[in-house]
């Protein structure tokens, strides 16, 4: 990775470094020669008291820190320690997300789990679906405390602009995983059983459950890349900003299509968006239009030929009127305004407001409503604007 030697020297707080996923993220990080590393495991800092949270964030003063400590189990310990699965899970992740924000930490990764999403939600899993209905009664303690540590993180950027992110893996294994039948997740719990019959020579091995629920794995290492490269390497990452330009660039001239230079801002919409998390930057409140107006002068000062101001495919939100007209007002370049626009009406406040291409897809798809392209059309060519 190109631009990981920035990086090298920063001091990471790996939480829960001894655990499966913090050891294999420590292993990674190790490998790539990252040095400074925060290692500091109960009952030399115990997360879930306050106090001695808050003590080490004053002293050690992490810049950057990947929260993979928690009260972790299968179905059986989820459903028989549920209270403190629910207590100790919360005080961990308030405890570090709070004082990281305190202490000013550069960018913060917290680990979630995929049961945050309701038992029933349709597959595969969507974003949206989050808080939409009841939870898998076994482990609610759990998903509760963990969707507390998105929102946790969510709010924390909302209203201090913290570089906080929330990453859900899937059921995980690999090495340093617990293998206790009365603790473990189930892939654990298979390996054991299937080795102890073999050792045995027994013919069957019971398992628990209908067979019919698909279950999806992760191999912990695969997961630790992912996490090292949200971490330290795509935040504000210029491979983003020219990197990628500078390998596209022969390919583009070869085509022979026309390249149109377009400053592409991302505005918050209220969710964590893929643009977002893909690129590494914090987007733009949407309370200060007078930041999106002066980043987008600035970018038609530097020669580009369109601004887009993106709220993400799938935002909760789109782009506020008052930042279209605002970034409009000071511009005299095209205006393109995308993401969370899902009705001809949105459509058209956007137009009134200043915006000369509308982007919309995602909508059309989802609902599979493609006649109702038409309406978007007819409110968006009031000003002779185009729909993408």
């Amino acid at each position: 990775m190109t631009s990981q030697s920035k990086y090298l020297n920063k001091k990471i707080y790996v939480a829960g470094h001894s655990g499966m996923v913090g050891s294999a993220i420590t292993r990674e990080l190790e490998k790539r020669g990252y040095k400074n590393l925060l290692l500091k495991n109960y009952p030399g800092l115990d997360l879930i008291r306050q106090e001695e949270v808050e003590k080490f964030f004053e002293t050690e003063k992490p810049e950057i820190v990947i929260v993979a400590a928690a009260k972790v189990g299968g179905i059986l310990a989820n459903n028989t320690y549920r209270a403190e699965f629910i207590y100790d899970n919360l005080m961990i992740e308030a405890n570090i997300i709070h004082n990281a924000c305190k202490s000013g930490v550069e960018k913060l990764i917290f680990l979630g789990s995929s049961c945050i999403y309701p038992k029933l939600a349709s597959q595969p899993l969507k974003e949206e679906y989050l808080l939409s209905d009841y939870l898998e009664f076994t482990n609610e303690p759990y998903a509760i405390a963990k969707i507390t540590g998105i929102k946790l993180c969510e709010n924390y950027f909302r209203q201090y602009c913290s570089n906080f992110y929330s990453v859900m893996p899937t059921n995980l294994y690999g090495p340093n995983d617990n293998f206790d039948l009365q603790t473990s997740h189930v892939l654990p719990a298979f390996i054991r059983k299937f080795y102890e019959a073999k050792e045995k020579n027994e013919k069957e091995v019971v398992i628990w459950g209908t067979g019919k629920p698909l279950r999806e794995f992760l191999y912990v290492e695969d997961l630790a890349d992912a996490i090292l490269f949200l971490s330290v390497v795509s935040g504000r990452n210029p491979e983003h900003l020219i990197g990628k330009h500078v390998l596209a660039a022969p390919s583009i001239k070869k085509s022979g299509i026309e390249a149109i230079s377009t400053a592409y801002i991302l505005i918050e919409s209220g969710s964590t968006t893929t643009a977002i998390y893909m690129s590494g930057s914090l987007p733009i409140p949407r309370n200060k239009p007078e930041i999106a107006a002066a980043t987008a002068l600035a970018s038609e000062y530097l020669g580009m030929k369109l601004i887009y101001l993106e709220a993400g495919s799938g935002a909760d939100n789109s782009v506020p009127n008052e930042m279209v007209k605002a970034v409009s007002d000071q511009c005299t370049i095209p205006v393109v305004v995308g993401g969370g626009i899902r009705n001809p009406g949105t459509a058209r406040e956007k137009v009134n407001h200043g915006a000369s291409i509308i982007v919309t897809g995602n909508y059309f798809e989802d609902e599979n409503n493609w006649d109702m392209i038409r309406d978007f059309a007819s409110a968006v060519h009031i000003k002779q604007s185009i729909l993408v």
